[in-house]
């Protein structure tokens, strides 16, 4: 049975400072993968250190399946936790790093033996158990430390920027063999890193966090096309966030007139993302006037820098077919059903 876990209300302040973690809740559904998502010094990490028991909350409370674990020590919680960089014993074999956790519970010889071959199958390592922690890589040495803390059985699993220190190629093997493994084993997961891509190929849903606090919780599409906020826009890639105002469902601002399925009026930020908005005709309906600034071919599309009313600069991606140079007259049209907005915060 996969365990549910619930935060709420967390707070956690380090000395005299302000709180590094500040009131924030989260639910991961029994047996899900979520991603804990944000910028380096946001919180995550010490998010995660609560949720083990490795460090004491200032305020709010870690539940399991809705029993409060806050003050339960973290070797009676059933958590596992990798860490970015894999804590092995240099010296010891792979077969005896992924057992160890299953030798200090005083497990019989046999029994450790099928559970540890069973885990190095699983993380596509059973043909490496007498090689030694210090021969492996760096891929192999996360997947040994995957190993440990799975062949223990965990309620639940915390992965700290587990990928970070691998280059390219290997995290995107790594990402996969992570979510199969996650999906296979059915353990309630929670994935932290501050790569938005990373987040979106592994966990099938996202928490973002900013500043100590979880801004937006969903699923990987509603961070692309519904951010919450212009931060969150621009955190996954956003380039486009043109001021106007929004009044009676209708946002009016540079790129024209757009409905928009608000029932708030005042200052706003219109988000469209980059690939969305079109090149048309002059003739064509909402076809908003433009000049090409820039135009940088990077082979699969050609990115555009365009200004709009001579100030308002939007950035459009076009198939390199389109043939757009810098001083081109141009037109864009901004669909409707892939705007957003956002109220105005920024206070200007």
């Amino acid at each position: 049975m996969s365990t549910a876990v619930a935060v709420r209300g967390l707070v956690k302040a380090y000395r005299a400072g302000p709180p590094v973690v500040d009131r924030v809740d989260l639910d991961i559904a029994p047996g899900a993968l979520m991603a804990l998502l944000g910028p380096s010094g946001c919180g995550k990490t010490t998010t995660l250190k609560v949720i083990a028991g490795l460090l004491e909350p200032d305020g709010g409370d870690v539940l399991f399946d809705a029993t409060p674990v806050t003050r339960v020590p973290p070797e009676r919680r059933e958590v596992a936790m990798v860490f970015q960089k894999p804590l092995l014993f240099p010296h010891l074999s792979v077969r005896r790093n992924v057992g160890f956790g299953l030798r200090m519970r005083r497990l019989a010889r046999p029994v450790i033996e099928r559970k540890v071959a069973e885990m190095l199958d699983l993380v596509r390592l059973d043909g490496l158990g007498d090689r030694r922690a210090s021969e492996l890589s760096g891929g192999q040495e996360q997947r040994v430390s995957l190993a440990r803390a799975l062949v223990i059985e965990p309620k639940v699993l915390l992965l700290d920027e587990p990928l970070s220190q691998l280059d390219a190629i290997l995290r995107a093997e790594m990402r996969d063999l992570i979510r199969t493994i996650q999906r296979q084993v059915g353990v309630t997961t929670l994935f932290v890193t501050h790569d938005q891509e990373e987040a979106v190929s592994v966990a099938g849903r996202i928490a973002i966090m900013l500043t100590g606090r979880v801004v937006q919780e969903g699923e990987p599409r509603d961070f692309y096309e519904r951010p919450a906020s212009v931060a969150v826009a621009r955190f996954f890639g956003g380039r486009n966030f043109v001021p106007g105002t929004v009044s009676a469902g209708v946002y009016a601002g540079p790129v024209g007139r757009v409905p928009v399925a608000v029932a708030w009026s005042g200052p706003a930020v219109l988000l469209i993302r980059q690939e969305a908005v079109e090149v048309v005709a002059c003739s064509a309906p909402g076809a908003v006037p433009a000049i090409a600034r820039s135009a940088t071919y990077v082979g699969t599309h050609t990115r555009v820098e365009a200004e709009l009313n001579g100030s308002r600069a939007v950035h459009v991606v076009v198939d390199p077919s389109q043939r757009i140079a810098p001083g081109d007259r141009i037109h864009l049209r901004f669909p409707p059903e892939r705007c957003h907005v956002v109220p105005d915060d920024s206070g200007g």
